[in-house]
C-alpha cells in the first residue's frame, strides 16, 4: 500500500485517520466491531512505510475514548514504527489527550515506553473535530 496515502473519516466508532508521507495521524473515538479490520490496513501501510520511508515523521495520536482492542493496535503500530531506521532522528511522536482525562494520559506515557524516540504527551482542552482539525492545520 506504501507510498501511497490512507485516510479514513472518522465515525462514531472510528477513528480519523490521515496517513501520507511524514505525518501519521490518528485521534478521535476507536471502538470498532471489528478492530482487526479497521486497524490492519493502518499497519500493513506503517509496515510498508517503515521499510522504505527517508522523510523525518511527524505521529498524532490522540484518543476521545478507545477500547482494549484498539489499545492491542496501537501498541502493534508503535512496535512496527519502533523498526524505523535511525528513529531517534527520523520520528517525534505527540499522544494527545483531554484535561482531566487521566486514564489517557496514563496511557501516552505508557506507549512512550515502547518507542525510542521523542515522544510528549500534551493535555489539551477538548479532543473533538475542532481539536483534530487545529492539530492538522499545524505544518509537519
Amino acid at each position: 500500500m506504501y507510498p501511497d496515502g490512507l485516510k479514513n473519516n472518522p465515525t462514531k466508532r472510528t477513528p480519523w485517520i490521515i496517513l501520507e508521507r511524514e505525518r501519521i495521524f490518528i485521534m478521535g473515538r476507536s471502538i470498532p466491531e471489528n478492530p482487526n479490520e479497521f486497524y490492519r490496513p493502518v499497519q500493513d501501510w506503517i509496515s510498508g512505510y517503515v521499510q522504505n520511508h527517508t522523510e523525518k515523521s511527524k505521529i498524532e495520536l490522540g484518543f476521545e475514548y478507545i477500547n482494549t482492542s484498539s489499545i492491542k493496535w496501537i501498541f502493534t503500530i508503535l512496535r512496527e514504527l519502533s523498526e524505523m531506521k535511525e528513529i531517534v532522528s527520523n520520528a517525534s511522536i505527540t499522544w494527545y489527550y483531554e484535561r482531566g482525562d487521566e486514564d489517557m494520559c496514563e496511557l501516552g506515557f505508557i506507549l512512550r515506553s515502547l518507542v525510542e524516540c521523542p515522544f510528549i504527551v500534551v493535555e489539551v482542552e477538548e479532543m473533538n473535530r475542532s481539536r483534530y482539525e487545529k492539530i492538522l492545520s499545524k505544518p509537519s
